[in-house]
């Protein structure tokens, strides 16, 4: 029932013929490309310094190709591919990876309000795992709460570029409810329930928006609370996104004022893993959480200061 209320409460975001969700994000085919391209490069034994002498180019355009940084044309890759030997169907199939990474993303149009590099990987994602310490994640956030966040968070934002913005953060939530639903896990730090963002009315409404989407069995909620003292999170939010295909590794997206880090080396991954699952082992469980902020959005938190209190 709650599956289906979410659903008819989703705003897909259309842009030049795809919607949010469609699982087909030209960033992880940029991805999986400058991971295979590298893989070649390094069984034929050649360095990018070689291959960039070769192609008559940088070094570096070599090497953000294959970190995925960088968009490589269908002619870089077969001229890539030639150096490596390899030739045929196998060197087919990756030059037209390298034809569909370079279409434009749902996101694309809204690209100066957004980080598309993040939108396109958890548009790919199978599973998303994240702790939040301040605010209510972008997949799980209302209309009126994400816009008061944003106006908050951005004062030099103009209203039109916040109106972007929730209008692509409502159009990600569709990842929730489509026929093949990312997994999400949140850990959300109890600061996020005491903080009215919007005021009384709106974050009420955020805390109903919770309880309801908890209830779809691909979303897990837990709340982290404050007699937990010191934990494992305390360096900051962050996001885990996993991926359906094994030639995809995780990617952690730790976010800061100026967009965010990108992390995806093995012991970063390892770390963070580690860190999530103490996070969520020192966490109320599932259940509790969600009859928690049940009761938050009748009884909240902001409420229980002194009448006497200066901020009231």
């Amino acid at each position: 029932m709650v599956a289906s209320q979410a659903g008819g409460r989703q705003r897909r975001v259309e842009a030049e013929g795809d919607t949010v969700s469609e699982r087909r994000s030209p960033t992880i085919r940029r991805r999986r490309l400058g991971a295979e391209l590298r893989r070649q490069r390094e069984t034929a034994g050649i360095t990018i310094e070689a291959v960039a002498e070769q192609l008559e180019c940088s070094a570096s355009k070599i090497s953000r190709i294959e970190t995925g940084h960088t968009t490589a044309t269908p002619r870089d890759v077969r001229d890539m591919l030639r150096i490596y030997g390899v030739v045929g169907a196998e060197s087919d199939e990756l030059v037209q990876i390298a034809r569909e990474a370079r279409q434009k993303g749902w996101w694309h149009p809204y690209s100066t309000v957004l980080v598309g590099a993040y939108v396109g990987l958890e548009a790919a994602a199978s599973s998303i795992r994240a702790y939040e310490q301040q605010v209510v994640p972008g997949l799980l956030e209302t209309e009126d709460y994400a816009g008061a966040m944003i106006r908050a968070a951005r004062p030099d934002f103009t209203a039109e570029q916040v109106r972007q913005r929730v209008r692509v953060r409502l159009g990600r939530q569709s990842l929730l409810t489509q026929d093949d639903p990312v997994d999400l896990w949140v850990v959300l730090d109890e600061a996020v329930m005491s903080r009215p963002v919007g005021g009384d009315t709106v974050m009420r409404d955020q805390l109903k928006r919770l309880v309801e989407v908890a209830e779809l069995p691909n979303v897990t909620l837990q709340v982290l609370p404050f007699e937990v003292g010191a934990h494992a999170g305390m360096d900051g939010t962050f996001t885990i996104l996993s991926f359906p295909e094994p030639g995809d590794p995780d990617v952690v997206y730790a976010e800061n004022a100026t967009g965010g880090l990108f992390l995806e080396k093995s012991d970063e991954l390892q770390k963070y893993s580690f860190i999530f699952d103490h996070i969520r082992a020192a966490a109320m469980r599932p259940e509790e959480s969600v009859g928690y902020i049940a009761k938050l959005a009748e009884e909240p938190l902001w409420k229980w200061r002194r009448k006497d209190s200066p901020w009231t």
